[in-house]
């Protein structure tokens, strides 16, 4: 910890991570600098609150003069292909993240859970079990807790339950969690990735330094996950919601069973699970998985599953009237996550899609229409590619509108006593909104703000 002590460090990013980051580097007597390609302008208030803890801010343009800084540490959201990025590395300045920031410069052991989707849903639950257990931990990450902002806090004894994204794993070198775990992997963030054997590669950095008495916790069901299995160094544990395992976590259609050389353990039914969608079931047995692995008792697990309602923004309930359901899906940014909303539908639905492009292939969203799906209403910078790709798959009824306020107005008209309307995007926020919960917190307030006549919506 003593080794930040007087040094030179660059931050790259003024977001929440970031500026955790420059807080915590202050404590340990750091010499902190902060980039951003925002302007002060840009910034606002946060150059302000940051002044007590920034010795010099480089705004609105990218340092020229490297060689002066010890380390950089990235945000998450920061590409690390930039030019003044690529040339510090050459010259030998060590470049690394926030989350290994974190990790180097705490005493608490690490619960790492990554994967396209279900990461917050399953670390959530994961927190909770270990908070019911009276273990003493944070759950910090990509959840929206800064690894840094907890990691002076921690002692030996302290459970990191932590949420890790592909941009966290990026810039990982001596990253190590007891635990980790891998609950799928299908196409995302190929915009900044590039190729599917990049994002796989940058997935399986989460168990990179595991040793032989850690553990590995693995989606049988998904085969890009289950083929990590082969370059782990550690013991693996699958899940399975469609296979019978000797070894593992197991559903077999009414219950989720832990399986220790075929004698099974029953931890709860599918009725405890208060959640909506199959891909709920997986993320609670992952999370069965990933708490008994870490020393967990079954009975605290159990408890915990039958208590856990969710997260905000995930297949979230928001509203009945005049039996018309509204559901909060803002969190589906790809389609993989927004397939899985429409497949946990149980009545027809009016769906709100669309927002900034991350180079998804939206055909097999399409594909999972079925009859569930009456209309789909659509906004944001995808909008053409979605209506092509609705064109091509000879599904005609799609509205494009401007912003979420037509979307809502649009859907209410269009849903009938005894539909849905979902909002689930199937693709980043970033385009119109500051993030997935700033969209669907919109979502929610426009939601809450419906009126009825005829059947038709508006706003009191």
């Amino acid at each position: 910890m003593n080794s930040y002590n007087e040094k030179n460090i660059l931050v790259v990013g003024g977001a929440r991570s970031g500026i955790s980051t420059i807080k915590t580097l202050k404590k340990l007597g750091a010499k902190v600098f902060l980039n951003d390609i925002k302007t002060q302008e840009e910034l606002g208030e946060i150059v302000g609150e940051m002044k007590a803890y920034v010795d010099v801010f480089i705004l609105g343009r990218h340092p020229e003069d490297l060689r002066r800084f010890d380390q950089v540490i990235l945000s998450p959201g920061v590409p690390t292909h930039l030019d003044f990025i690529v040339e510090a590395r050459k010259m030998g300045i060590e470049v690394i993240g926030e989350l290994e920031f974190a990790f180097r410069i705490t005493r608490g052991k690490f619960v790492a859970i990554t994967g396209t989707n279900g990461k917050t849903t399953t670390t959530s639950l994961v927190g909770e079990i270990f908070e019911k257990s009276k273990h003493k931990s944070f759950v910090v990450g990509n959840i929206g807790i800064p690894v840094a902002s907890k990691a002076l806090e921690a002692h030996e004894d302290t459970y990191m339950v932590t949420e890790v994204s592909s941009f966290q794993l990026e810039t990982i070198s001596k990253f190590h969690s007891i635990v980790s775990a891998v609950l799928n992997i299908t196409p995302d963030h190929l915009n900044r990735h590039k190729t599917m054997e990049n994002y796989i590669d940058i997935k399986a950095n989460v168990f990179l330094n595991s040793r032989d008495e850690d553990f590995v916790v693995l989606n049988y069901d998904n085969i890009e996950a289950r083929n990590l299995a082969q370059r782990a160094k550690c013991k693996v544990v699958y899940f399975s919601r469609k296979e019978k395992l000797d070894n593992g976590v197991v559903f077999d259609g009414e219950g989720i069973f832990l399986v220790n050389d075929n004698n099974r353990t029953f931890v709860c039914s599918k009725e405890d699970i208060f959640i909506k969608g199959s891909h709920n079931i997986e993320n609670v047995m992952a999370a069965v998985a990933i708490s008994y692995l870490a020393g967990v008792e079954i009975e605290v697990i159990s408890e915990s599953i039958k208590e856990f309602k969710g997260v905000e923004h995930r297949i979230e309930f928001v509203r009945e009237i005049n039996d018309i359901k509204f559901y909060n899906d803002s969190k589906g940014t790809n389609p993989d996550a927004s397939i899985k909303a429409v497949e946990a539908m149980d009545r027809p639905t009016i769906l709100i899609a669309g927002g900034m492009d991350k180079g998804s292939d939206f055909g097999e969203f399409l594909n999972s229409f079925n009859d569930i799906i009456k209309h789909m209403v659509i906004l944001g910078e995808t909008k053409d590619k979605l209506a092509n790709c609705a064109e091509e798959k000879g599904f005609k009824n799609y509205t494009l509108v401007s912003n979420m306020i037509e979307a809502v107005k649009v859907s209410c008209s269009l849903a009938e006593p005894g539909y849905n309307v979902l909002l689930s995007p199937a693709c980043a926020s970033w385009d119109m909104y500051e993030s997935y919960e700033h969209r669907g917190d919109e979502f929610k307030e426009l939601v809450s703000n419906l009126d009825f006549v005829n059947g038709v919506g508006y706003e009191k």
